[in-house]
């Protein structure tokens, strides 16, 4: 387990063909650390990121899953929710790494949140709870 917490952790995990350039998208766009990396020999590379406590996952397949047609990640199906205290200046990061508005922060439901898309085509809502 990661960090200091106790319990149950829930962490996605996310397959790009693109991973190096989606993992370099990251870390400009969120602030993400690395905090684990795992490379084979086949060229798979799996790598734990985190921003601010918060940790996800991505991956690169190797050699073996050469051949396999990409499936394209998230848009609207799935989505990621990227809670932080400032999301104005996060969501303003990530534009300028590439993202793509799909709306604005705003206020809305209890929260301050905008949701954009990145270059591997997940929804990524950036926000906080309000109060």
């Amino acid at each position: 387990m990661h960090g200091q917490q106790s319990g149950h952790i829930i962490e996605p995990w996310l397959t790009i063909s693109s991973g190096k350039s989606a993992i370099d998208f990251y870390k400009k766009a969120f602030g993400a650390t690395e905090t684990y990396r795992f490379e084979d020999p086949s060229g798979g590379i799996v790598v734990r990121l985190e921003t601010e406590g918060a940790g996800f996952w991505v991956s690169i397949e190797g050699a073996e899953g050469e051949g396999k047609p990409a499936i394209p990640l998230g848009g609207d199906n799935v989505k990621m929710i990227l809670i932080t205290r400032e999301p104005e200046g996060l969501f303003e990061q990530a534009l300028k790494a590439d993202a793509t508005e799909v709306f604005p922060v705003g206020e809305d439901h209890g929260w301050k949140l905008g949701r954009l898309a990145d270059p591997y085509g997940m929804h990524w809502e950036i926000g906080c709870p309000l109060g």
